[in-house]
């Protein structure tokens, strides 16, 4: 049995408590083995029936972040435009065609078929948890992340995913922050706000 111990309070920084959504970027690139090594770590982590539903598109490109422009609200354009890579998280909706392999103990596609409303809740739900597990695989990995949402999921569907088997979720800049475009850290609220242990 393994013996599992806590993180020590540097590596808690760098996933949580001193680790930024930025907004602007060194120039520095990130490279593909670094997107594989994110992949390999965010894949482990749970989803519901073992879905893995989030699909992935790396804009590494001039090319393919033009691609992406006309989708996005003017107040996401530069810090996408200058990211070394924007991800779109993607949500395939036919997840549970790779049950055979994902799931094979069971006839998980069964529960989805002709269900289009749990299909939409499922999707939505771990591919939203699958961007949380890359967002901390790439911390992990020394990169830093800036998730945005201000964007036209239609425009971006069809451009990128125009078959309609995956449709958007969010999207996120991966590369190495520059601290000097942060703005002052928000509150965040205490555990007796939120929490309750019964």
């Amino acid at each position: 049995m393994t013996i599992k111990t806590s993180l020590d309070d540097k590596a808690l920084d760098q996933l949580f408590r001193k680790a930024r959504s930025h907004n602007g970027w060194q120039d520095k690139p990130v490279t593909d083995e670094q997107l594989k090594q994110v992949y390999e770590l965010m894949k482990w982590g749970p989803t519901s029936a073992n879905s893995c539903p989030a699909r992935l598109v790396f804009l590494k490109s001039d090319a393919a972040k033009q691609r992406l422009k006309p989708s996005l609200q003017e107040g996401n354009v530069e810090k996408s435009m200058t990211a070394p890579v924007v991800v779109i998280i993607g949500m395939d909706m036919e997840f549970y065609e790779e049950f055979g392999t994902l799931f094979p103990h069971a006839d998980a596609k069964s529960w989805y078929v002709g269900k289009p409303e749990k299909i939409k809740e499922a999707a939505f739900r771990d591919s939203s948890l699958q961007a949380a597990y890359l967002m901390l695989a790439a911390r992990s990995l020394g990169l830093d992340c800036g998730p945005m949402s201000g964007f036209d999921n239609a425009v971006l569907d069809a451009e990128f995913f125009p078959d309609g088997k995956v449709k958007s979720n969010f999207i996120c800049g991966i590369g190495y922050g520059d601290e000097s475009k942060l703005y002052p850290r928000l509150a965040r609220l205490d555990f007796d706000r939120v929490c309750k242990i019964v």
